[in-house]
């Protein structure tokens, strides 16, 4: 079935369907694709516990891919600032890209903050209720805080960081997560293992 752009007026503009398709890539790489969502606040453990993640399942001959907070402003989302609007089209971006992912039959793990609730929800829709796997990695302020690799709350809390989430822009907790993974509390590996027994 052919697909329109709804924000587009050029009607000539039409989904093309092609005969390699998820279904055959998946069957060649034998396993299906998925998307894993990782969302808490900076110093939550997000690209630490995917990162470790990723290593496992490469390890098990799983086609997977992670894209980072940090590494996609490099590059896709370099023009983006931290407004509300801004990170809206950030989190828009890289729904639309796991979902180009996912087609291509690859697992796929992001590490973003998201700090919304309606963008994740937006994210879920673009990738299919069946197919997104929120991970939420809560540990408190406080603890991350305390970590601060990157020195940023410390910025935050002088002023030299404005719209920073935790400090100066909310973060929502996701309601009802598919996995919720007390990276205060727990080490990295009771993470994963945590993870991989929700997948397996």
């Amino acid at each position: 079935m052919n697909k329109i752009n709804p924000h587009t007026k050029e009607k000539n503009i039409k989904w093309h369907n092609f005969s390699v398709n998820r279904s055959k890539l998946e069957k060649m790489r034998g396993h299906k694709s998925f998307v894993l969502w990782f969302t808490g606040l900076s110093g939550s453990g997000k690209s630490t516990l995917a990162n470790a993640l990723n290593e496992k399942l490469h390890k098990k001959d799983i086609s997977t891919y992670i894209l980072d907070g940090d590494n996609i402003r490099h590059g896709l989302c370099k023009d983006l600032g931290f407004s509300n609007e801004d990170r809206e089209e950030n989190i828009r971006r890289i729904g639309e890209v796991s979902n180009l992912f996912l087609d291509a039959g690859v697992v796929t793990l992001t590490a973003f903050v998201s700090p919304f609730r309606a963008d994740r929800e937006k994210v879920r829709e673009i990738i299919g209720n069946k197919d997104f796997i929120e991970v939420y990695c809560s540990a408190n302020l406080d603890i991350c805080e305390k970590r601060d690799t990157k020195g940023l709350y410390k910025k935050a809390r002088i002023g030299e960081i404005k719209d920073f989430t935790g400090i100066s822009s909310p973060y929502e907790k996701p309601v009802n997560p598919e996995i919720l993974v007390n990276t205060g509390e727990l080490d990295l590996a009771e993470s994963i293992n945590l993870i991989i027994n929700y997948l397996e």
